[in-house]
């Protein structure tokens, strides 16, 4: 997963192949033609809509572009958002990257699969 500090984002999406999904917005009711990036926002850490979004968006409509995660970003919830699809998150202002690789360290790998990687960890060959 991709970590974008706040600065970097650029959340421009006057590109028609750049969009943004509001959270109260079914993801199977947006035309994803030509669309390379969608942007799925939390406007609060609490508020977890987006994970279902990107979990549609990438298990049920195949979406293969990119997925960001722009909002109230903390860095607890990355591991949960790789899971459900999401590619790229942009942290909340003020956050420090420096943590992002410990928590990923933290959790190695999960017994059921995930929205990007299907196969459980008992179905993995071992070789």
């Amino acid at each position: 997963m991709k970590i974008l500090s706040f600065n970097e984002h650029s959340a421009s999406t006057e590109d028609a192949s750049s969009i943004r999904i509001e959270n109260d917005t079914d993801p199977r009711e947006v035309t994803l033609d030509g669309v390379k990036r969608i942007d799925l926002h939390f406007p609060k850490f609490t508020d977890g809509r987006a994970y279902s979004q990107a979990f549609l968006l990438r298990r049920r409509l195949g979406f293969k572009g990119e997925i960001r995660a722009t909002g109230d970003v903390l860095i607890d919830q990355l591991v949960s958002m790789a899971r459900t699809g999401f590619d790229v998150a942009v942290l909340r202002e003020g956050l420090d990257a420096s943590a992002v690789q410990r928590q990923f360290d933290r959790f190695p790998s999960f017994y059921q699969g995930s929205a990007v990687d299907t196969q459980p960890l008992f179905a993995k060959s071992t070789a």
